[in-house]
């Protein structure tokens, strides 16, 4: 339990005085405000309450501690037996920024040194130091000579601050052990004081509260997100809560919140406010839905499945090519067809994009151990996003992440498949993807590797695991896991090798004495389901390909003219129900943000809708050049328009192919070439044989599930 100097001293002064004493007397005797004494007098009670104490407040007499004399005497052991917080000068510094953050009124030096057993000389160089770091989210430090000091800044700026500094001082178990008791029944993980002192900015109570109801929304989100961004949002919105029940409200712009309002991520964040007004009985602004909405559209994925036939995925697509078409050139390696890679880059800065444009920040507890061990890949990926994103400043944290997905494709190659092996990783996609190829680089009969996050581990059966790897410490786990850093060390990589060295032929994958144990274990429902997977994977693929064709406008139409005629050809082949609806839609999003593709005389028009009734790729040869508006937002002169349709209600598997033939456009120059040649026989033939690779691919994919 952590407790402050000052609840200490109150504490100390109100069993000297076991008669009674004023609120006035105690704020003299400490030489603080009684408005501060007043509101620490809450924590009070609850340590009291710890020790089955009650504090007896009477009229004329003041206060008093009131309870058994046994209890009394165990609280003043305690409170003797109680050593000053001793903390570094970073933890410190980040306490007293903690302090500031919270207050309502201003603090006096003394206070703070009291609190932070040093002197008020160190105090006011640590303020020094906090100043620099208020800077960050645009708020200042007010210090004045007998008034005290104070932060001032707009509520965004305080809860963004309050958000980061537990991000960046608590580490993930400890939150995780919070938020998910029936994961972490019985840590053994010592929760530092000053960790403890950051966590009590927001009550545990209502991290409890708020996890369990967004594990009931979880599941309508329309992507999962990494456990690091799952626990930050619930820290953000606990935060919000305690900040609101104190009068604290956030603002936002108007016409913002009107655009935030079109986003499926709106609605379930209009759900997640509606749950917590009935838990709390409160209201709860509009606002509030808009900073939720943007906090889930600017999290971390846990997997890096991105359909490019959203918004903005294309768009980002060619910047994610354009990445890695920097790197691969400077590192004389051919990356392009790494389409893992290209995944997952598209994927993480979509969110990050995101993040960078609304100044949200994230942390990156990686980026130290990043830059040290992969320096020059880092200083390269740096400057391959200050080409790629000019108009944009790329932190540092992000650059990290990027770095990792590069990491995994350099160290990634195939080996043997021989042990099954499941590793836990709570850090995203790029970690838990570098992780498993450095130890399938270092280790070779490790292959059949499955990465999960924390919360899904009740989901699965650990005993059919040859070695359970962790990058988090749990008490949960079997007994013989490795925990290791996410970013493999030499020690790390040898503890694993011995691990199999002793196990020897007792691995589940090597157990050839029990066959039919084996077999009778033999999941038959998911293999049926990896097979129907692959299925209608092969399905819309051959629908795709037999339906494939270019159709030629021989005459100088305007873009609605255009594809009103081709929707009409659509219509008579029942691949759409209603042509002007689906026009409509295409010419929609083309106001949303340019469809030309930049560098290529192409521009890729596309929709979901619910008069789309069966997915469909045409390319629409134009015989005179027409001017639009790229993704770059130059004007672009297109003589090919390629149009990808799907269904409203897809499948994972129908968005993951039409995603695939949007990738494949910018693939390379010798792809795109192909894509604007107008020659259907080798059109076919390119998207056949990529086809061909994709279903290879998924095949091998399932394998290893």
């Amino acid at each position: 339990m952590y407790i402050s100097a000052r609840e200490r001293q109150i504490l100390e002064t109100l069993l000297t005085r076991v008669e009674g004493i004023t609120v006035k007397e105690i704020a003299d005797r400490i030489d603080v405000s009684v408005r501060t004494i007043h509101r620490d007098l809450k924590g009070v009670e609850d340590i009291l309450k710890e020790y089955d104490l009650t504090l007896l407040k009477k009229s004329g007499s003041g206060i008093q501690v009131n309870g058994s004399t046994e209890s009394i005497e165990e609280l003043q052991l305690f409170l003797f037996n109680l050593s000053h917080n001793e903390y570094t000068p970073e933890e410190r510094q980040t306490v007293i920024f903690c302090t500031l953050l919270e207050a309502t009124e201003p603090i006096k030096l003394i206070s703070l040194a009291n609190d932070l057993n040093v002197t008020i000389a160190t105090v006011s160089n640590d303020l020094t130091k906090v100043e620099e770091r208020l800077n960050r989210f645009d708020l200042s430090l007010i210090r004045k000579r007998g008034y005290g000091v104070e932060i001032f800044g707009s509520e965004s700026s305080k809860r963004r601050a309050m958000s980061s500094i537990i991000s960046q001082n608590v580490n993930e178990f400890e939150l995780l052990s919070l938020v998910r008791e029936n994961i972490q029944k019985k840590s053994t993980h010592q929760v530092t004081s000053a960790s403890e002192r950051l966590l009590g900015l927001v009550e545990k109570k209502k991290l409890l509260i708020v996890e369990k109801v967004l594990e009931e929304i979880n599941n309508e989100l329309p992507y999962s997100i990494a456990d690091s961004a799952y626990i930050g949002l619930v820290v953000h919105l606990s935060l919000a809560i305690e900040r609101i029940m104190q009068g604290e409200n956030i603002q936002i712009d108007q016409g913002y919140l009107g655009r935030l309002k079109d986003t499926v991520e709106y609605s379930i964040a209009e759900k997640i406010i509606e749950k917590l007004q009935k838990v709390y009985e409160i209201d709860i602004p509009e606002a509030e839905t808009g900073y939720i909405t943007m906090h889930l559209r600017g999290a971390k994925l846990r997997h890096d499945k991105e359909f490019l036939l959203e918004d903005t995925s294309f768009n980002i697509a060619i910047k994610a090519k354009s990445l890695i078409d920097y790197v691969e050139k400077y590192l004389d390696m051919d990356l392009s067809n790494n389409h893992s890679l290209f995944q997952g880059l598209v994927a993480h800065l979509r969110p990050a994009l995101y993040r960078i444009k609304q100044h949200m920040g994230i942390s990156n507890p990686l980026l130290e151990k990043i830059k040290s061990d992969y320096s020059d890949l880092f200083n390269l990926v740096k400057e391959g996003t200050e080409k790629v994103f000019p108009h944009l400043t790329i932190p540092d944290e992000e650059v990290g992440y990027l770095v990792l997905h590069f990491g995994s494709a350099l160290i990634s190659r195939k080996t043997k498949e021989n042990v099954k092996a499941l590793i836990i990783c709570s850090s995203g996609i790029g970690t838990s993807k570098m992780l498993a190829n450095r130890i399938q680089q270092e280790i070779p009969n490790l292959k059949d590797l499955q990465n999960i996050s924390l919360f899904d581990i009740r989901n699965y059966d650990l005993r059919e695991y040859d070695l359970v790897i962790s990058t988090i410490d749990s008490p949960d786990l079997p007994k013989d896991y490795i925990l290791v850093s996410p970013i493999l060390t030499e020690s790390e990589i040898e503890l694993i090798k011995s691990r199999i060295t002793e196990q020897g032929s007792q691995l589940v994958t090597n157990d050839n004495t029990n066959v039919f144990k084996d077999v009778s274990l033999y999941d038959t429902k998911k293999t049926l389901q990896k097979l129907q997977n692959i299925k209608e994977y092969s399905d819309v693929i051959v629908t795709l390909l037999e339906s494939f064709e270019i159709v030629e406008i021989n005459q100088d139409l305007p873009i609605q003219e255009v594809l009103t005629t081709v929707c009409q050809h659509l219509n008579k082949l029942d691949v759409i129900s209603e042509a002007p609806r689906v026009v409509s839609a295409l010419l929609e999003r083309e106001q949303i943000g340019g469809l030309g593709i930049p560098d290529t005389s192409m521009a890729l028009f596309h929709t979901r809708s619910v008069h789309v009734l069966k997915p469909s790729f045409k390319i629409i040869n134009l015989s005179n050049l027409m001017s639009l508006k790229g993704m770059d937002q130059s004007q672009i002169d297109v003589d090919n328009i390629l149009l990808l349709l799907s269904p409203l209600n897809s499948t994972q598997q129908v968005l993951e192919v039409l995603s695939y033939i949007s990738a494949l456009i910018i693939e390379d120059e010798k792809s795109v070439e192909i894509f604007q040649s107008k020659n259907k026989n080798l059109l076919s033939a390119h998207l056949t044989s990529k086809f061909e690779q994709f279903i290879y691919e998924k095949i091998n994919e399932n394998r290893s599930v």
